[in-house]
């Protein structure tokens, strides 16, 4: 009765689907781990006051956000050295956000809820978002403006709100002049200096292109003091205002509010003010640079970087891919050569990602960088200019590793097509060429495109050889700009995955650090699923679209 049951295949039929439900869990648990501390991570949570007392000390004040609990049985919380009383069966701890790093040296401490002898949630503790040592939790006690005060009591609270969407707009026009107009002069200063070295290398340094460069950074110069002293009033203007507040031990603290981001009082918000407050972080997240290490701010960098990576990746394999798949499907005889070389591509595909990465910097970063250096950019030396890994060395090592999947997708999709359509268009007259343009690539196109955008989403995840090649923790200037020539090929930039290990692993303040790993976490898991339905979406597309010549 078993042996016959064993025979129907019965048994693996459950016990695939077994596997299958395991997977489909463990995939959906992830992914809801991530969900929830990635997207929780914005919203406004209370802030706690606790009276706390150990045991032979003095009750003392702490201020924070309540971030996680533990629970520890007796026996394993008496072997790390906690006294347990005989009817204590558990060690509860509290993770508490408390802040102030400046003023305690750390932004975390563990408490033990035995030794909290009060807790309590007061309306007037706030949250001043700064753009130096993280997050400040206190009481407001005074506005003031130029070493005076100005706002103290009831009316300090709408006065720093005022004073800090000053500051806002401020910081907005110093960044813009900052990175805008002065980095446009001090990169034309740039390229004049390397026009200079580049003529007296070529023995063309005369009188002429003396008075011309001399000229041209003339008025450079002219335009940069101009712009210096707009910043220099903008500075005087943003440092004129500072918050005075008091810490939870009691300690008076003064805070420009040139380093301030923002300041809430969590406690007192409705649920409209904390669901506003929720999308202005998440916009912030999204759209704004990154911060205190990476563990404050935004990731728009990171998504550019990614995104702008990516599309050079897939402009450089889709014809290489395409062109190979042709070849070995349409033209080259079907031999012991074609078919060595189909399992060379194979194999390639299962190759370590890192070990592209390594080829990329050896081959195209030392190698050929430094000849085009050499050749194109003698003026430049010694810095490198293509000689170093950049954005250009990244995508090309990319579409080297994602090339095979590209190639094995596209051959699949011309060896379905029949063959009577191509005898049928050859003998209406139509050449071998024109037969594979306009009607053979045409119906193989579901099978192209799934290929180059899963090769899009294999290229978005992938880490290890982009730390090689051209990624780097924090890009000073984005690789497309308004400086000639627009998009910077040599520069390096930032990335969604490497942003995801360096503020996960390299990160010197790991608790901070942690909610933005989920958070960029989601992100990427978003865009990596979205390219992949994007893939399902356009194959049924154009299969239906070629359906009627397939029959």
């Amino acid at each position: 009765m078993i042996k016959a049951w064993f025979k129907s295949g019965t048994p693996w039929v459950w016990l695939n689907a077994a596997a299958v439900s395991v997977c489909l869990i463990m995939v959906i648990g992830v992914l809801g781990l991530i969900v929830v501390r990635g997207v929780g991570h914005f919203w406004p949570a209370q802030v706690e006051q606790f009276s706390y007392q150990e045991p032979g000390e003095q009750a003392k004040t702490i201020i924070g956000e309540h971030i996680d609990s533990s629970i520890t049985p007796a026996a394993m919380a008496k072997s790390t050295g906690y006294i347990m009383a005989d009817d204590e069966e558990f060690l509860v701890q509290y993770l508490i956000k408390t802040g102030n790093r400046d003023i305690t040296g750390t932004d975390f401490r563990w408490i033990l809820e035995r030794n909290i002898k009060q807790q309590q949630s007061p309306a007037e503790l706030m949250v001043v978002e700064r753009r130096e040592w993280g997050n400040f939790y206190g009481r407001l006690v005074a506005v003031k403006e130029n070493g005076n005060i100005i706002a103290e009591g009831a009316q300090a609270w709408p006065a720093v709100q005022t004073r800090i969407a000053e500051a806002l707009v401020i910081f907005k026009n110093i960044a813009h002049l900052e990175k805008k107009e002065v980095g446009a002069i001090n990169y034309s200063l740039e390229q004049l200096r390397l026009e200079q070295k580049r003529l007296q290398l070529k023995n063309q340094w005369d009188e002429e292109a003396k008075q011309r460069i001399a000229a041209e950074k003339a008025e450079l110069e002219i335009e940069y003091k101009t712009y210096q002293v707009q910043l220099n009033d903008l500075y005087r203007q943003i440092r004129r205002d500072s918050l005075v507040a008091t810490s939870a031990g009691g300690k008076e603290i003064e805070i420009p509010l040139a380093k301030v981001v923002r300041a809430f009082r969590p406690n007192t918000m409705t649920l409209f003010d904390k669901v506003w407050h929720y999308g202005v972080k998440v916009i912030e997240f999204l759209t704004d640079d990154p911060r205190e290490a990476n563990t404050e701010g935004g990731i728009f960098p990171a998504i550019f970087g990614t995104v702008m990576m990516v599309i050079m990746m897939s402009i450089i394999v889709t014809p290489f891919g395409v062109i190979a798949a042709v070849y070995l499907r349409e033209y080259a005889q079907q031999g012991f050569i074609t078919r060595l070389i189909r399992i060379a591509v194979n194999n390639l595909a299962g190759v370590p990602s890192i070990v592209y990465g390594v080829f990329g910097l050896g081959f195209f970063v030392y190698i050929l960088g430094g000849n085009i250096d050499q050749l194109f950019f003698p003026e430049a030396a010694p810095a490198p200019v293509y000689g170093t890994p950049g954005l250009l060395w990244a995508s090309i090592t990319l579409a080297l590793l994602t090339l095979p999947v590209v190639i094995v997708s596209t051959e699949e999709g011309l060896a379905r097509i029949p063959k009577s359509i191509r005898e049928g268009s050859l003998a209406l007259g139509a050449t071998k060429f024109e037969t594979l343009w306009l009607t053979v690539l045409p119906m193989a196109s579901p099978a192209m495109m799934t290929g180059l955008i899963l090769a899009v989403a294999r290229a978005a995840g992938e880490v290890a050889p982009l730390m090689l090649v051209g990624v780097v923790k924090l890009a000073p200037t984005l690789p497309l700009d308004g400086n000639y020539p627009f998009l910077h090929l040599d520069r390096k930039f930032m990335h969604l995955g490497f942003h995801i290990y360096d503020v996960g692993f390299q990160s010197p303040n790991v608790e901070a650090a942690r909610p933005l790993v989920y958070a960029t976490s989601l992100l990427l898991v978003l865009v990596i699923v979205g390219l992949n339905l994007s893939a399902i979406l356009i194959r049924n597309h154009l299969r239906e679209k070629y359906r009627a010549l397939e029959g």
